[in-house]
């Protein structure tokens, strides 16, 4: 099965420059652990629930924090033409739950652990030892 046929392509997206607490807030209504962060069309970063935690467990003003100081800047992506399969690797290799995906270089959706989980079955074991991983430094969100 391909992403293209499984990935959520609505997207919510951000700008880098907007507060903790705008970005906290476009997450709690969409009921979303993350937020995909784009300057001039391009993925800049992600923001995830736990770089939120990160940032309150710190202190940090909410109101004065920007994404761009908190977020992820190193993303991974995969091309929408790859399989799920392929997309379960990339997730498990860099201890990942959640993957934009590309078309020609630009966003086009997004996968999730929980998306793979209900289309392929025989994949919930790879993602279950992903969900739980307890790996000093694990970057996960």
């Amino acid at each position: 099965m391909l992403i293209k046929d499984v990935m959520n392509r609505e997207v919510v997206v951000i700008r880098p420059g907007i507060s903790l607490r705008e970005a906290s807030k476009v997450m709690c209504e969409r009921h979303i652990g993350s937020l995909i962060v784009v300057e001039n069309d391009d993925i800049v970063g992600i923001l995830t629930q736990t770089d939120i935690l990160k940032a309150v467990a710190e202190e940090r003003d909410l109101d004065t924090t920007l994404v761009e100081e908190v977020m992820n800047k190193k993303v991974f992506t995969i091309d929408y033409e790859k399989t799920v399969e392929d997309a379960v690797n990339l997730m498990m290799e860099k201890r990942i739950k959640r993957l934009p995906v590309t078309k020609d270089g630009k966003l086009a959706g997004i996968i999730t652990a929980s998306d793979i989980i209900t289309v392929e079955p025989k994949l919930i074991t790879g993602i279950a030892n992903l969900l739980s991983m307890k790996i000093p430094g694990y970057k996960g969100g």
